[in-house]
């Protein structure tokens, strides 16, 4: 049994927040029903390329949407209006990830249904969030990246700001979102009152500033890009050139970097006044850098990993390719097998939870408005 079966989730979601975060309430057992836009289509994310699954349908949709049923609306149409709160009647909770000022106008809040449904939760996953000057703003999370400050500290101190290379604001807005629900869901069981929870992607992108955010706050320090991808503060944690690649090394602590010099067996590196010390390595690094590349220019990739695994953090860094066909994800189940209906070997990346030590089974979302007949009964479903 999977340890969310019996929960109804109705989901107003597109793109990536939303079905991201809901997707691992439906890995999880709970029964997820996409009510998607009957005017545009369904979920944009159905229809964007390269790569389609027959008509309505995508490996970009598919990513983010295993395990879900969908129920084609028009919420404006009344009698469309009528099936969806027939829905909710039966549901424990309502998603959407819509602009902020939606869900008052579409009547999907908790004061619009708790008549329908006094349990009820509402997520609300938005740009900016509801009831302030942004609330009617669209917003997406390379938006987040860029105004939060995030991508100001991401890349080399000589080149551009750059985002993230993936929509890294997109997953955590979602996967808090879902804490928050999950959160209500459990009030909700003790007192029989729903209510609303609400996050957004400009909050969540400015929380991920973290300890350089709450440094700024209490002592007004700026941190700034710093090359090699290197932590603010702790040195040497950032990458090196090997003789064939890079490599990614993290010495948190004194021991790991007495655990480094003994490896590199490096009595003028072990010597270097520059470096005796945490606040020393750091005012020095630039010349630290140079040393250390120096010294791991010397062999390639694999023998640093060899001598170094265990010894201290160390990762190769990796292409795109290199990190999938990497024998370790095979090895912990990180790529499963879910055929559907148009490709019997889709491949997609598991769950990265397990419960008992499974990982949680998969199986591609319905297809656009497959689920309709359920509208016509309020009665729960096996997912």
């Amino acid at each position: 049994m999977k340890p969310l079966e019996g929960l109804r989730i109705l989901s107003l979601e597109q793109f990536a927040a939303g079905p991201y975060g809901s997707m691992f309430l439906a890995d999880m057992g709970a029964e997820v029903i996409k009510i998607e836009n009957k005017a545009i289509g369904g979920d944009p994310s159905r229809h964007i390329g390269p790569y389609h699954l027959g008509e309505a349908d995508s490996l970009f949709f598919q990513g983010w949407n295993t395990n879900k049923r969908s129920v084609v609306l028009d919420m404006k149409a009344e009698d469309d209006r009528k099936v969806f709160e027939k829905l909710v009647a039966g549901a424990d909770a309502v998603v959407n990830n819509l602009r902020g000022d939606q869900p008052e106008k579409l009547s999907i809040d908790y004061k619009s249904l708790k008549h329908l449904n006094a349990k009820l939760v509402c997520l609300h996953i938005s740009a900016y969030g509801r009831n302030n000057s942004r609330e009617a703003w669209p917003g997406y999370d390379f938006l987040m990246q860029a105004e939060s400050g995030l991508m100001d500290l991401t890349g080399d101190p000589s080149g551009a700001p750059t985002r993230f290379g993936a929509s890294v604001i997109d997953y955590m807005t979602g996967i808090t979102g879902m804490v928050g629900l999950l959160g209500k869901l459990r009030s909700a069981d003790r007192t029989g009152i729903g209510g609303d929870v609400d996050v957004s992607l400009f909050d969540v992108a400015l929380h991920q500033l973290g300890y350089a955010g709450t440094w700024y706050l209490n002592e007004g320090f700026v941190s700034g890009r710093v090359p090699r991808g290197a932590h603010l503060s702790v040195t040497p944690v950032q990458t090196f050139q090997a003789a064939d690649g890079w490599i990614y090394v993290m010495c948190m602590t004194d021991r790991f970097w007495d655990s480094l010099l003994e490896v590199l067996g490096s009595p003028t590196l072990r010597a270097d006044e520059r470096f005796q010390s945490q606040a020393l390595r750091l005012t020095n690094r630039d010349a630290l850098t140079v040393a250390l590349d120096n010294e791991f220019k010397k062999q390639p990739v694999e023998h640093w990993l060899n001598v170094l695994r265990g010894v201290l953090p160390i990762a190769p860094v990796l292409n795109l390719k290199q990190a999938l066909d990497n024998p370790f994800v095979e090895e912990v189940g990180m790529i499963s097998q879910v055929p559907h209906p148009q490709k019997d070997d889709l491949k997609l990346l598991a769950n990265p939870l397990r419960f008992d030590g499974e990982r949680l089974s998969q199986s591609p979302c319905n297809p656009l408005g497959a689920d309709q007949s359920m509208a016509l009964t309020p009665t729960r479903q096996a997912a």
